[in-house]
């Protein structure tokens, strides 16, 4: 498998390329890898420029030092930049870099994978929860974390916790800011997979790898579909479907599995 590093801009964010799975790592770990400004930025960028990437068929998030992320940096918050700013200067600066990173993570037509390895905290917990597929090492924990600071939440948290387990468990998790075990979060629904601590690394790229290498083009209309199903009424949501059905079977990669099959031999998927 290739490997390449890619420059992030900030020793906070490192990227390679594995393949064709483009991985991130948030490398802040004597801060449990805490969102700075800098580290946010760059992040946003690289899910773009991935996301556009045709030789990239899958993106993998994860964080260094045995922590996913602990969301924002509330140590340094009320010596940041923002803190000067007027309040609706800074509604518009946390918006923005909402739309950024969370918003751009979802906006990401291609598969993309959170490896967790320990805390995902607030809006690191959103992090990961926007993400497609959450693999989790058995000693990860997950905490909601702004009650206990007295913050009523960010960077999606509210929309993907109630798509994901429901008005009433959102709701709790919210208030209550429960340390969160991975047996209790596979139950909810929070994580997908959960391994063995020294297998994550290897499981999480294994399952990045697999869908890296699928047809990128039929999962983008996936995703679509999903998305849309969200907020349509049924007849809509068939209606979405066929169109974006009949786009994929003209597609390349329909013609390459159709003969993958009728031949008994692994698909070569490209289009993107």
């Amino acid at each position: 498998m290739s490997q390449r590093e890619v420059d992030s801009g900030t020793d906070e964010l490192l990227a390679e390329t594995r393949g064709r799975v483009a991985v991130l790592t948030l490398n802040r770990p004597r801060s449990r890898n805490a969102l700075s400004k800098g580290l946010s930025s760059a992040l946003g960028k690289l899910l773009r420029q991935f996301d556009e990437d045709p030789q990239i068929g899958a993106i993998l998030l994860t964080g260094a030092g045995g922590s996913f992320c602990a969301g924002g940096d509330v140590k340094n918050m009320a010596q940041s930049a923002v803190a000067n700013l007027t309040f609706d200067e800074r509604v518009a600066d946390l918006r923005e870099s909402q739309r950024r990173v969370w918003g751009g993570l979802v906006a990401v037509r291609k598969p993309t994978i959170a490896a967790i390895p320990g805390a995902a905290a607030g809006a690191g917990l959103a992090l990961a929860l926007a993400c497609d597929i959450r693999i989790a090492s058995e000693s990860a924990v997950l905490i909601t974390a702004y009650a206990r600071v007295a913050l009523s939440g960010d960077c999606g948290i509210a929309w993907l916790l109630t798509r994901l387990v429901g008005f009433s468990r959102a709701r709790e998790l919210m208030f209550l800011s429960e340390r969160i075990n991975m047996q209790r979060a596979e139950a909810l629904g929070l994580v997908n997979r959960v391994v063995p601590d020294a297998e994550l690394q290897d499981n999480s790229l294994a399952l990045a790898t697999l869908l890296a290498e699928g047809p990128t083009f039929a999962y983008g209309r996936m995703k679509d579909n999903l998305d849309h199903a969200l907020t349509a009424k049924f007849q809509e949501s068939m209606d979405f479907e066929a169109e974006n059905l009949i786009r994929t079977e003209l597609s390349s990669d329909h013609q390459e599995g159709v003969r993958a099959f009728s031949e008994k031999r692994k698909p070569n998927f490209n289009s993107t």
